[in-house]
């Protein structure tokens, strides 16, 4: 591959990157996956001085003094705060490249599939200002799909369910192009406010996004476990205004949780209802491929197996499945050329 994809101009500066609400992760031709922290920018509000990005910027969520705030960029899947977008991208790709700003990549980034024009121009101008040479956009459910090894250019049907932070993606894909999608902006993000939500209103307890997140990922269930788990969790009480503990249980979790592991249950079975029949056969045969880091909430599968009656198949790693698919996509220019959105032909629009 190396001698004819640098005869084509692939050089190793080139980029995939998923750009995701709560992650972004980004692979590098020829190296594999160089970084992956989250869409976290801490700024100084004065000047306006960027003084993280990444990890380091997480940690700042909640805890800023007022003259320092934590921005997250992207809000369900798609771009927010279009000069924080920018910012954050330019650090990651001058940290991926290890060296100065000079390079100009030509970048392939994943956006969710239901993203309209004007969030489309959005990702692809914030690419081009970071210093993107060139600018290419693939579905999320399509390049998860590729990630996770699925034969999608075959006449047959895939259906892909991608979990991520802000939105869920779901889509069958055959002959390397979307059939039907159905996008819905509750995913990893939502079951976090709800958990916060639940246990404000049950025990007028305040907590905060880390905490909230913490408690999804070690006791957070959409399926009973065999037996209670319990976790001490810490926040601010609402009447007394001060701090103290409290213990909570898997199964007040999991009853927070109801709603919208319930929203992307009904999202799964209306993408059902809208599939062609010859493909809907072939979805009874391989089953429902379940990727993106929200999919990681334990008995996922097991819920949805339960709701459809369909085989589920899990990634190995489905945190990184669309990033790696989108490299895939990278590394292979007749792939890319099939299934892009939209290439950053001046002209094409």
């Amino acid at each position: 591959m190396g001698i004819t994809g640098d005869v084509l101009g692939w050089f190793s500066n080139d980029l995939a990157i998923d750009l995701g609400t709560a992650t972004t992760l980004v692979y590098v031709h020829g190296k594999g996956i160089v970084l992956n922290e989250p869409s976290v920018v801490a700024v100084e509000k004065k000047s306006e001085k960027v003084l993280a990005v990444g990890a380091e910027a997480k940690k700042m969520l909640g805890r800023t003094p007022g003259n320092i705030t934590a921005i997250r960029p992207m809000k369900e899947g798609v771009i927010a705060d279009f000069e924080m977008a920018e910012r954050m991208l330019k650090y990651f790709i001058t940290k991926a490249h290890n060296r100065s700003t000079f390079v100009r990549p030509r970048i392939v980034i994943g956006v969710p599939s239901r993203i309209t024009q004007v969030e489309q121009r959005a990702v692809r101008d914030s690419a081009e200002l970071a210093g993107a040479r060139e600018v290419y956009l693939i579905e999320e459910p399509v390049a998860a799909a590729i990630g996770a090894g699925l034969p999608i250019t075959e006449p047959s049907g895939n259906m892909v369910v991608d979990v991520g932070g802000g939105t869920t993606d779901i889509a069958v894909i055959s002959l390397g192009g979307i059939v039907y999608s159905e996008s819905v902006k509750v995913a990893g993000d939502r079951m976090d406010d709800a958990i916060m939500n639940y246990i404000k209103k049950k025990y007028n307890l305040l907590i905060g996004e880390h905490m909230a997140e913490r408690i999804k990922v070690e006791i957070g269930s959409a399926y009973p476990f065999e037996e209670r788990k319990t976790m001490t969790i810490k926040g601010r009480d609402l009447i007394s205004g001060i701090p103290r503990t409290l213990v909570v249980d898997d199964a007040e979790v999991r009853e927070a949780l109801q709603e919208p592991i319930g929203t992307i249950v009904n999202a799964i079975k209306v993408a059902l209802e809208n599939t062609p029949p010859e493909l809907a056969g072939d979805i009874i045969d391989r089953g429902i491929v379940l990727t993106g880091g929200g999919s990681l909430l334990k008995g996922m599968d097991t819920r949805f197996r339960e709701e459809t009656n369909l085989p589920i198949i899990t990634v190995d790693d489905p945190l990184t499945s669309v990033v790696l698919g989108v490299g895939k996509i990278l590394d292979e220019l007749e792939l890319l050329r099939k299934v892009s959105v939209m290439s950053q032909c001046s002209s094409s629009r």
